[in-house]
Order: structure tokens, then sequence, then C-alpha cells
């Protein structure tokens, strides 16, 4: 045998051995192995958590967007001749929400809800902010956490709320968290302002002198928590002072120069001031 024959020979058979080794390592794993059952667990576990957080933030723009509604709808108040109308209507707008709320519950009942909170906290806030706009045109008061959570409690079953495999009803709540609440109110000042402007421009002069003393203390309450609340709450302090200030503005413009200006241009008047803040203001 030549050393071109006996080289040919070792040059075969060597990479058979690594093609059946190969061949062998690529087969399909053992589905009997307690490994891969732990890991399929695994999966329908993160699948289900997935699932769950996808139908809470469905449900939460659901609820921001009624929330909206119910806004919009009660900056009308300043415009019609009968506010209660209007009120009642906002009355079962935010029932409707509360629904929705009622879904989210169903949907965290025996989860630990720091998990999902991103995915509903938007809409918690933004109902935080409609029930508070319209508690306060209805009572020129601040609406309490006690208060809202108080109307969060659902009986499983009804409309609105999710049913449950459970033979018998039980009775599920939702508890705002107090970040929530706090940025619906911050939010809130914002719509307290845009009432303000508008209730001058329909010749209602009292109404921003009420707003400009209880933006105020909401301000000063805010003011008392400073760096010890959430992150977000110093973030919207910088938008509560801008709209303090406007309505400040407004309230000077009228005490100074109302006789001046006709009542229907006062709006306008007001709208096209703006307030100068020094930057600093904003830091907290």
């Amino acid at each position: 045998m030549s050393n071109c024959d006996a080289l040919n020979i070792g040059g075969e058979g060597h990479p058979q051995k690594n093609g059946n080794a190969a061949q062998h390592y690529e087969a399909s794993p053992d589905l009997s192995s307690p490994v891969i059952a732990a890991f399929k667990v695994f999966q329908m576990e993160l699948d289900a958590k997935h699932d769950k957080y996808e139908r809470l933030v469905k449900l939460s723009r659901d609820v921001t967007i009624e929330s909206k509604r119910t806004i919009f709808l009660l900056h009308r108040v300043t415009s019609v001749p009968d506010a209660e109308a209007i009120l009642n209507e906002a009355d079962g707008k935010l029932s409707g929400v509360r629904e929705k709320i009622g879904q989210i519950a169903e949907e965290l009942r025996g989860e630990d809800i720091y998990q999902f909170h991103r995915a509903f906290t938007a809409g918690i806030q933004e109902y935080v902010e409609a029930a508070s706009f319209q508690h306060y045109i209805r009572h020129h008061s601040l609406i309490s956490l006690e208060e809202i959570n108080a109307r969060l409690v659902f009986m499983t079953g009804e409309e609105g709320c999710a049913d449950t495999p459970s033979s018998e009803p039980h009775v599920i709540t939702f508890q705002v968290m107090p970040a929530d609440y706090l940025l619906g109110v911050a939010d809130l000042t914002g719509e307290l302002m845009r009432l303000c402007i508008s209730s001058v421009g329909n010749g209602d002069i009292d109404t921003p002198f009420q707003l400009s003393q209880f933006l105020r203390q909401i301000h000063d309450g805010f003011s008392y928590i400073g760096n010890t609340g959430p992150y977000e709450v110093s973030k919207k302090l910088h938008t509560l002072r801008q709209s303090l200030g406007k309505v400040e503005d407004a309230c000077y413009t009228l005490r100074v120069r109302g006789s001046e200006i006709p009542k229907h241009m006062l709006a306008d008047v007001f709208s096209s001031r703006s307030t100068h803040m020094d930057p600093e203001e904003a830091v907290v």
C-alpha cells in the first residue's frame, strides 16, 4: 500500500466518524426531560402574563378615552343654563368608566399589582382627573383618595365586570395608589385653569378668584411633598405652577383692569397673555 492510499483511507475515515457525531448531536431533544418540562411551564406562565398585560393596556386605553370625553363634557358647564344636566350626564359616563376599572380589578385579582402597574396607571390617572374635576364643579372642593376608592367596589357578574368560573359571586375592589391619585390631581390643575378662562369669557368674574385660592391650596400641598414624592410629581409641579400663574394673572387683570375691558373680550386678553416664570422655580 502506498503512502498516498494510506492517507486517503485515514482522511476518509475520520470525517465519517465526525459526521456521525454531528448527526447524533443534532438529534431532537428529549421531551421527557424534567428540564424541558420545567421550561415549558415557564413558557406558559410568561405567555399568560404577557396576555394579561396586553389586556390591561387595552382596558387602560378605554378608561383614558372615556375619561377625556367626560372632561370635555364638563367644560360645557360654563356655557349652558342648566349645569346640573351636564353633571348628571357626566355621572353616567363615569359609571361606564368605573365598569372598565372593574374589569381591571378582575384581571388583577390574585396578582401582584406592581408587576402590572405600568399597564394601567395612565388610565387611572385620567379617571382621577375626571372624577376630581366633576367633584370640584359640584362641591367646590377636592375629592379625597378614600372617596375615590369607595366608588371602586364591584360585584362579579355585574355588567361590565368579567365573569369568573367561581360558583358564587363575590366582591372585588380596586384601590387607587397614592401616586396615581397625586398625578391625577396635578393634571386637574390644568383643567381648572381652562375652566377659569372659559368662565371669564362667559361673563363670570367670581370663578377665577375661587379657583385661584383653590389652586394655591393644591400648590401648597404639593410643596410639602417636595422630593419625597414620586419623580413624576416633581415634573408635573412645573405645569401646576404655570396653571396657577395664569389664573392669578387673570385675577390681577380683573381686579386692576376689569372695568376697562368688555366682558366678551376678557377671555381673549387672558389667553393671549403668557405667564413668565423663573426656570429655577420649576426645580423641586
